[in-house]
């Protein structure tokens, strides 16, 4: 079944057409920038353009950057603070004529690894981390998703969550290398480890494209490996969580 999938970043929204039975993306990746405001309205707007771009009718999947329950927006992540309390599900649903299944980004990019990537078969407690404008992360426990697995909120230091001071953004805010970012990204990886004891974690998003820049600095005792959808993960996986919520009418119970 072809599916659009849309992964909704702090700086960029992008889609595909999948196949969701495969995880194969049919179509090139069409990116729009995240309207600088970040205010529901405006990213409406471009949800909009993104399906009008493929011209396309059916269900739509979306991975969305914050805490979403039920299809509700729990927290404003690195968005505008208006979305709190926003049905995504219907405000993208009213923009564009088709229905939308929203999750959090990190649990989208985990379905694709979970399904057909490197989490297939993965038994016991399985962290996805997505490294971008913020800290994603998404759990999955036999295979089984856990909704809203949010590592990266953890407080830290004199930072309200630790993303602030560990996501990719921080390394372009403040100049850091690739040595100095990755010690930081092994600091965060460090309390996911004491914290939920992994029995494996897998790296995703934007930044997993560098991974010979960092990985020698990953001293966890928790075997870490690069997610090999990257940056597709969030585009396949969102589209397969759709898939599913089609079929099993699950999704939405359980998150």
């Amino acid at each position: 079944m072809e599916i659009l999938g849309i992964d909704i970043g702090g700086t960029g929204i992008k889609g595909a057409l999948v196949n969701a039975e495969t995880g194969e993306m049919l179509t090139a990746r069409h990116r729009i920038p995240t309207p600088n405001s970040r205010k529901p309205e405006e990213m409406a707007e471009v949800v909009k353009q993104l399906v009008d771009h493929f011209n396309y009718s059916g269900p739509v999947g979306c991975g969305f950057p914050t805490i979403v329950k039920n299809g509700v927006c729990i927290s404003a992540g690195n968005l505008h603070p208006s979305w709190v309390g926003v049905n995504i599900d219907e405000l993208f649903t009213e923009a564009t004529g088709q229905e939308f299944t929203v999750l959090n980004d990190a649990d989208a990019a985990g379905y694709a690894s979970m399904n057909y990537g490197v989490g297939k078969g993965q038994e016991g407690l399985v962290i996805m981390i997505t490294v971008g404008t913020g800290l994603g992360s998404g759990a999955f426990f036999n295979g089984v998703l856990l909704p809203n697995f949010e590592l990266g909120q953890i407080p830290y230091k004199k930072y309200k969550k630790i993303e602030q001071w560990a996501a990719a953004s921080a390394k372009e805010k403040e100049g850091l290398t690739y040595e100095r970012w990755g010690k930081r990204f092994n600091k965060f990886l460090k309390y996911v480890e004491l914290i939920v004891a992994p029995d494996l974690i897998i790296v995703g998003g934007g930044t997993s494209k560098k991974w010979a820049e960092f990985n020698h600095l990953l001293t966890i005792e928790t075997e870490v490996v690069k997610a090999e959808l990257m940056n597709h993960a969030g585009i396949i996986g969102a589209a397969i969580a759709c898939l599913r919520e089609h079929h099993h009418g699950h999704l939405k119970q359980n998150s």
